[in-house]
């Protein structure tokens, strides 16, 4: 049930890892993380007549409607005099969007690394320690993640508020798929990260339990051996004299001492060895 558990963890996390890292690279490198749309109200029959219609991404902007239509422009280029926009609130928009661009790089390298590293992990398992290195390093890129989307939501929101209120004016704005890729990416990669981390517990419980104990690395005694000093590790340890090596210069003193007793028949020995 344990190895079941631990491959299955281990299949999880690279799988999420993998998402992750691909849905964060799509939307990174597309241009469609906001739509715009400005126009205006026609009071006659109430209908809207748009001027200029957008969706942009980390590094680009391209028109879809309007007198810009069919022409994409870098993100560093699109306040250019020659771009026409509606209004300025637009312009600031785009330009306030930038500041959030850093963090999911950012993201995309650390989910890069932690994918390697738990990549590595998996083909050497009894190097524990990755799988928790991995599991900080997916965590990490989630984190910058959000803080990017966030900051992209917020400087958005703050334009919208601040733009003047018109009944004649027409503006409309949603966020596109490359936005809920980036934000499907931090829920899996969150979710790597977590069981990543799981995973090092669960693999570190294990080798806690099948690692000998101290006390099998002890010195065993025995009257009944030669090698009755001997260490399982003999390199480790200095063998000492063993108690029968004591007990054999005792008993050498005690006939140098003495008298020789009466000897008996071999058939009439009596061995004193306690073996």
């Amino acid at each position: 049930m344990s190895n079941c558990s631990s491959r299955a963890l281990t299949l999880l996390s690279s799988v999420f890892g993998a998402c992750g890292l691909l849905l964060v690279g799509i939307a990174v490198s597309t241009d469609y993380w906001l739509y715009m749309e400005e126009g205006i109200v026609l009071q006659q029959n109430q209908t809207t007549e748009i001027k200029m219609a957008l969706h942009a991404g980390l590094w680009r902007v391209c028109f879809f409607a309007g007198r810009e239509k069919g022409r994409c422009v870098a993100s560093e280029y699109f306040l250019e005099p020659e771009v026409n926009l509606v209004t300025e609130n637009t312009e600031n928009i785009l330009k306030t969007v930038r500041t959030a661009t850093p963090f999911p790089m950012v993201s995309l390298f650390l989910v890069f690394t932690a994918f390697v590293i738990s990549n590595i992990g998996h083909i050497r398992p009894q190097r524990t320690i990755l799988a928790f290195v991995s599991g900080i390093f997916f965590i990490l890129s989630g984190l910058s993640l959000v803080v990017g989307l966030v900051l992209y939501i917020s400087s958005i929101n703050d334009e919208v508020m601040n733009r003047p209120s018109g009944s004649e004016q027409y503006f409309h704005y949603r966020y596109g798929w490359s936005f809920a890729f980036a934000a499907s990416s931090f829920l899996l990669k969150e979710g790597a990260g977590v069981m990543s981390v799981y995973l090092f517990t669960k693999r570190y419980a294990e080798e806690e339990m099948y690692r000998p104990h101290p006390a099998f690395y002890r010195p065993r005694l025995s009257d009944c051996s030669d090698y009755s000093g001997q260490f399982l590790h003999p390199e480790a340890w200095h063998r000492g004299r063993s108690p029968s090596d004591i007990s054999s210069d005792v008993s050498i003193q005690m006939t140098q001492n003495y008298p020789p007793a009466i000897k008996y028949p071999d058939h009439m020995h009596i061995s004193t060895s306690p073996c």
